[in-house]
């Protein structure tokens, strides 16, 4: 008798702010035509692959918090995914900031797979100010000349990713060899990140890793985790520095960064592209030359063109964050209080939505949904994740309601 075929099992590690969340939608959206082309999506959302990357980067969880717990989520999707027939996809830009020995957890607890790394990467002029904006909607309060100025500072350092968490998420062929330990070059992909308005292509050459055809998905639903406008920016930076100390961090992201920053100021957007101070152009464009340098060397899978990692010159006058006129960002500020009076209000008096009317098959398959992963379910078997006995059962339980079996090109 044939031995069974060893499933591929393709890691996505990021780096952020590179596309990642346009191509986490593009495979979410598009699951089922994925599931045609031999391709699982382990867990039920996305948010289980977040879930998953906080536990093997060992993210400490405040006693506060309200979310369930996430110890074991790592070995219940990889329990997952190694039960793929053919191929399937873990994907969350934050396992690029992973230490040696996290990633080296990863990797092994998927080698009875053919494992791949997929890492997506972008040139080093406009990573910056993706990732500074980024910071602030995570409560940074750093200026953005000053936050610059403290990433150029750590780069000679030999410890610049404990650091800096720039250089934590973006020291791409540190992360690179972290993560190819175990497996051959060849399986070590990188895509380049193409030019602004070219989201079909990232798609193309994503899928191509993935050994599929990019034609025939919906991109339409799909969006870039979309940057602030200067105004917005630096209102929500100054308001990080007034914020009282004791609101918890996990309040500040369900409650400021997803509802006022990507919710109100991505909408509100503001004029204006923020772009490198000047005397730092030399520098992203040096750093940026060392990375294609390192990648052309190297004996892994290049996606894409390694030009599109160069910088393109700026054109135009500077103008800084911190250089907005007061009354603007007063502007923006009423208006983003406005918007969130009219979000509170709505959370406490929501719009009554109508039961849809469900047959006897959609009441008995919603009704087994609900027993086996309902809010209850889930938080029980949550909680106690810790046992691997229960890791074993939440995985089983996957298979009955996702039916992975049944995934095939």
């Amino acid at each position: 008798m044939r031995a069974a075929r060893r499933p591929r099992i393709y890691v996505h590690i990021g780096e952020p702010k590179t596309g990642t969340t346009f191509l986490q939608q593009v495979m979410w959206n598009n699951r089922p035509r994925l599931a045609a082309r031999g391709i699982l999506l382990p867990g039920y959302t996305r948010r289980d692959h977040s879930r998953a990357s906080r536990d093997v980067r060992e993210a400490p969880r405040m006693a506060s918090d309200p979310a369930d717990p996430w110890v074991g989520e790592w070995d219940v999707l990889t329990g997952q995914a190694l039960r793929a027939r053919e191929a399937a996809v873990i994907s969350d830009e934050v396992l690029a900031a992973c230490n040696p020995p996290q990633a080296d957890r990863a990797v092994r607890s998927l080698l009875p797979a053919e494992v791949h790394i997929v890492v997506t990467v972008r040139d080093f002029a406009t990573v910056l100010p993706a990732e500074w904006q980024e910071r602030v909607k995570c409560r940074g309060t750093d200026p953005w000349e000053q936050w610059i100025d403290g990433v150029i500072d750590a780069a000679p350092a030999a410890d610049r990713r404990a650091r800096s968490w720039f250089w934590a998420a973006h020291d791409t062929l540190a992360i690179l060899d972290m993560w190819s330990q175990h497996i051959p070059a060849d399986h070590v992909h990188v895509i380049t990140m193409p030019p602004p308005g070219q989201a079909d292509a990232l798609w193309a050459r994503f899928a191509s890793v993935l050994g599929i055809d990019s034609s025939g998905f919906d991109l339409t639903r799909a969006r870039a985790n979309s940057s602030l406008g200067l105004l917005e920016a630096e209102f929500l930076r100054r308001m990080n520095e007034v914020l009282p100390d004791e609101v918890p961090d996990w309040f500040y992201t369900r409650n400021i960064k997803r509802i006022l920053a990507h919710g109100i100021l991505d909408a509100q957007h503001s004029q204006g592209r923020l772009t490198l101070p000047p005397g730092r152009e030399a520098w992203a464009r040096e750093q940026s030359e060392f990375l294609t340098a390192g990648l052309r060397d190297s004996k892994y899978h290049i996606v894409g063109d390694l030009s599109d990692l160069i910088p393109q010159p700026v054109t135009g006058p500077y103008a800084g964050p911190s250089d907005q006129p007061a009354e603007r960002l007063l502007d923006a500020a009423v208006h983003a209080a406005a918007a969130m009076a009219g979000t509170h209000y709505r959370q406490i008096f929501p719009a009554r939505r109508p039961r849809p009317r469900l047959g006897p098959r959609q009441r008995v398959s919603k009704l087994r949904w609900t027993m086996l992963n309902g809010p209850r379910t889930k938080r029980i078997l949550r909680n106690a994740s810790h046992l691997p006995v229960v890791r074993r059962l939440r995985v089983a339980v996957w298979c009955v309601l996702v039916h992975p079996a049944r995934h095939r090109s």
